[in-house]
């Protein structure tokens, strides 16, 4: 099977059976199943669905995907397939309809072969929180792949799709892509509809692909991106066209803290210092090239993860209320009364990290502590978005790391605060709403791939991808 969608499509207009490809795609992931990547696959759909777009194909009417085989986040609603949230909480529920992206997708002749593994209900860094076992990340299988999208990183990184569809809540697409070496593409808030996306934090997430190359992610971006009657979020602006075409020279922004090696310890998560001196070079290449480069402080640095923990795990709170045995998910078979219905239910449905953000985000919201810490960090996160846009009129794009280094060992990070600091360069896009994507850029001395991100100006997708595409 062609490793990327673009060598794909070129295979189906020169006569390639998109069946074919599909079944090659299949036989990959359980060859790849040690990877633990998939928790399910969906080989009589797929290969229904490739038989329609082979059909197509043929009678020459081929949708601009077509060719394309991916897999969805197990937090992505497929009508008539299961999904879960990688939780007990939803154990065998099967879906009544299809999210919007999904159908996009479809309607645009995509494949979708299977459901991938996650961090439960998109909460985690390193995807070892899945009540489904943690995933293995196909460049070292010791290593974890990032979460919460990590099985969808993986099915990528290990060519088992040409693409994959993850969610990104504070940085769970663009974390993954850097430890597995592969493009992660987060768009601006409001730009691809939420419907039939399983809620963690509602004014965050963001439906976003996983690719090989930054021109799969234009295309994957371009069928999904638009309003959507169904999310009152969704932008009604114009979805402007992807080109790719050379941006020009460009004022670009990078942040000096992504240049610190030794950041204070338990205050910052310590930068790799091979990744510092990779962003300095590319910063000398840039300027170089003729770019402008601009020195800038990261906005509110050490108040950036606090706030982004206690506004999502607040939403997180309310969105998964729902599931208490009684209107949703689990029901416990030892309860005895409505309490106990409640109180068993929860606790035999949600992990140990879901049920620590649940607690966090009801303590926030609670009375005599709202004020204190729910209303204020909504006030923190307003500053932080007028001093990112105001920067955002100064440049172009921002440069920064996407990660303060490479994918870490299962099980070496134990405790949730020094977890928390892995998303320190990508909560601020979700923060703020901006557009981010990471880029494999480098590979460390240890021999594990490791990206840059760039951001750009709400709804300037075209302007990041183009950048991401000719300048790196």
């Amino acid at each position: 099977m062609a490793k990327t969608f673009t060598e794909a499509r070129a295979a189906v207009a020169q006569g390639g059976s998109v069946v074919a490809a599909t079944q090659a795609a299949l036989h990959a992931a359980e060859a790849h199943s040690a990877l633990n990547a998939f928790l399910e696959l969906f080989p009589e759909s797929a290969l229904e669905q490739a038989a329609r777009v082979d059909a197509r194909v043929k009678a020459g009417q081929a949708g601009a995907l077509a060719g394309l085989v991916l897999s969805i986040k197990d937090n992505l609603c497929y009508k008539g397939h299961k999904v879960s949230a990688s939780s007990r909480m939803l154990e065998g529920f099967t879906s009544l309809y299809s999210g919007t992206a999904v159908e996009r997708l479809l309607a645009a002749d995509a494949v979708i072969i299977g459901r991938t593994n996650c961090d439960e209900f998109a909460m985690g860094s390193s995807n070892e929180n899945s009540a489904y076992g943690k995933v293995l990340n196909p460049v070292d299988h010791s290593k974890v792949p990032g979460g919460s999208s990590g099985g969808a990183a993986a099915s990528v990184a290990a060519g088992i799709v040409h693409a994959a569809l993850g969610s990104d809540t504070g940085g769970s697409i663009r974390q993954p892509a850097s430890f597995t070496g592969t493009v992660g593409l987060k768009p601006t808030y409001g730009r691809i509809s939420r419907y039939g996306l399983i809620a963690f934090a509602s004014s965050f997430d963001q439906i976003g692909p996983f690719t090989h190359t930054v021109e799969d992610a234009a295309l994957l971006y371009t069928a999904m991106a638009g309003h959507d009657p169904r999310d009152s979020t969704t932008s009604r602006k114009p979805v402007e066209p992807i080109t790719l075409a050379h941006p020009g020279k460009l004022r670009i922004g990078y942040y000096r803290e992504g240049l610190e090696p030794c950041l204070p310890a338990g205050r910052r998560a310590g930068m790799d210092p091979e990744v510092v001196a990779h962003l300095q070079a590319h910063i000398d290449r840039l300027q170089a090239e003729g770019h402008t480069l601009v020195p800038l402080d990261v906005p509110l640095l050490d108040h950036q993860v606090p706030t982004y923990y206690i506004l999502a795990t607040a939403e997180a709170s309310s969105n998964l209320a729902r599931f208490d045995g009684i209107h949703y998910g689990h029901r416990s078979t030892k309860a005895k009364g409505v309490d106990e219905t409640y109180r068993l239910s929860r606790t035999e449905g949600f992990g140990p990290e879901v049920k620590r953000r649940i607690l966090l985000g009801t303590f926030v919201l609670s009375a005599g502590y709202y004020d204190a810490y729910y209303a204020q960090a909504q006030r923190v996160r307003r500053i932080l978005r007028d001093r990112t846009l105001a920067d955002l009129q100064q440049v172009d794009l921002i440069l920064s790391p996407t990660c303060p280094g490479t994918a870490f060992a299962h099980g070496a990070i134990t405790d949730p605060v020094a977890m928390y600091l892995q998303d320190i360069f990508t909560v601020q896009a979700n923060l703020t709403g901006t557009p981010a994507i990471s880029i494999p850029t480098g590979t460390h001395s240890n021999g594990l791939p490791f990206g840059i991100q760039l951001t750009a100006r709400p709804f300037e997708e075209a302007l990041l991808l183009a950048a991401a595409d000719k300048l790196f």
